[in-house]
């Protein structure tokens, strides 16, 4: 694992603008919200190659609750190399705020090279040979479905719905495409992936506190090495990024909760597609909604446009029994609300490309190891999860938000799979927001 923090300096056309650092910005911006002098007036004081005295005299605030100063900071990017795709997915969940970027599982090397050493995740020692023969014969099972599938797209082209015209190096890669996007669900949830984040000081320190709290080494392992690189541009801030007793039991909470859960509904039969949604359009007495649901999308021109009223105040919650952490992935990244998911195998999805038979001992054994760290309650049970594992998934937000994530991912280039599982929750909501219907423009997942 390699954590580099990235410094962002100026474009040449802003060369004449005050210079300031991270934690300067914050402290100058916090002076700016309690005086009237003006931002000119407030620089004119600080000693630019010297700003420690005035950083130091406004961030002791942030000691006495005044968190939000160290949103101040503006963005601090940070990429993170060789990391698990089950740590990238714990920091998607916990970032809420940031905006990132995580490695495509069609750009990734999927071989057992590609996996961290068993005591980099905590794999218990006599289970370590076990489970990396399990991580391998996964592999071979993803490299083998991929060989087939690519073959299969050739020989039968209509398959892969290339669009009319399209240039040869189009076709290939669609093609690859295909096959990629089917054979993902053998893919070992442990493998090694790249991600970057860009978030204020104070949304890091939150998460560096977050992953320093977890069971998991390799999150420890991280909160470590992010609390060193972020030194380098917020030291004072980052004070505050040291685990705490809230968050360790919380972690404890979920450990406890995601083990029993996932022994009591441990499976590698693939689940039945269950959507649920609940729409609350409930508004206080005095202050009605009076737009309507028409009125709210109809002068949108693409799924980027302002929304009214009726649905930014509207609560949408939805949710699939059986999401494959392969989606999961992808739809954990929507930032608003709150997103939650006990993490577990209730089933194992695969596409109806894939003959489940060949794969029922490696399921099996995978399955059998699952549930033996489960019952030691060990944390490493993710790593033992392939990304066919069909788990509970849970998102709350608003309408506005719900909308522009099912047209995104039902739209052009949407992987086949979450553009079902979207496809779905719109169905649901169709019911409790009629309104809606004639102005989501819900896609068919067309090949980009």
């Amino acid at each position: 694992m390699k954590v580099t923090g990235l410094a962002i300096v100026p474009p040449p056309s802003a060369a004449g603008l005050p210079k300031v650092t991270p934690e300067l910005l914050a402290s100058v911006l916090a002076r700016y919200s309690r005086s009237n002098d003006g931002l000119a007036n407030i620089l004119s004081k600080v000693d630019l190659t010297n700003p420690d005295a005035s950083i130091d005299r406004i961030l002791k605030f942030v000691d006495y609750g005044h968190a939000s100063i160290g949103g101040l900071t503006g963005g601090l990017a940070v990429a993170l190399d060789d990391i698990s795709m089950w740590l990238a997915y714990k920091i998607f969940e916990l970032a809420q705020m940031a905006d990132g970027q995580e490695s495509s599982t069609r750009y990734i090397t999927m071989t057992p090279a590609s996996l961290p050493a068993p005591a980099e995740l905590g794999i218990p020692n006599d289970l370590a040979a076990r489970w990396q023969g399990v991580m391998g014969r996964a592999f071979a099972a993803y490299n083998a479905e991929y060989a087939r599938l690519d073959a299969l797209a050739l020989a039968k082209p209509e398959r892969v719905r290339v669009p009319a015209g399209a240039r040869e190096a189009v076709v290939i890669r669609l093609r690859k495409n295909y096959a990629l996007d089917r054979a993902r669900y053998f893919i070992p949830f442990a493998t090694r992936t790249n991600l970057a984040l860009v978030q204020s000081a104070r949304m890091w320190a939150q998460l560096v506190k977050q992953l320093d709290s977890l069971p998991h080494p390799e999150a420890r392992a991280a909160a470590e090495l992010l609390r060193g690189e972020l030194m380098k541009q917020s030291p004072r801030l980052m004070r505050h990024g040291n685990a705490d007793a809230a968050c360790r039991a919380q972690a404890a909470f979920d450990l406890e909760t995601g083990c029993a859960l996932g022994l009591e509904r441990l499976s590698t039969a693939q689940l039945p597609d269950e959507t649920w949604v609940r729409v609350d359009c409930a508004t206080a007495p005095f202050l009605p909604e009076r737009q309507s649901i028409a009125d709210a999308l109809r002068h949108r021109a693409n799924r980027y446009g302002q929304q009214g009223s009726a649905t930014r105040r509207m609560r949408v919650t939805f949710a699939f029994n059986n999401i494959a952490i392969a989606e999961l992935r992808d739809l954990n990244r929507h930032r608003t609300g709150n997103r939650y998911t006990p993490l577990i195998q209730a089933g194992f999805y695969l596409p109806a490309e894939i003959d489940r038979a060949p794969h029922a001992p490696l399921l099996a054994e995978q399955a059998a190891l699952t549930r033996e760290l489960m019952q030691r309650k060990s944390p490493a049970y993710v790593y033992s999860l392939l990304l066919g594992a069909q788990t509970p998934f849970e998102h709350g937000t608003h309408a506005d938000k719900f909308i522009y994530e099912a047209e995104l991912r039902t739209g052009m280039g949407a992987h086949f799979r979450y553009a079902e599982h979207l496809s779905a929750a719109l169905r649901e909501f169709f019911k409790q927001a009629p309104g809606a219907e004639q102005w989501v423009v819900e896609g068919t997942a067309e090949p980009e």
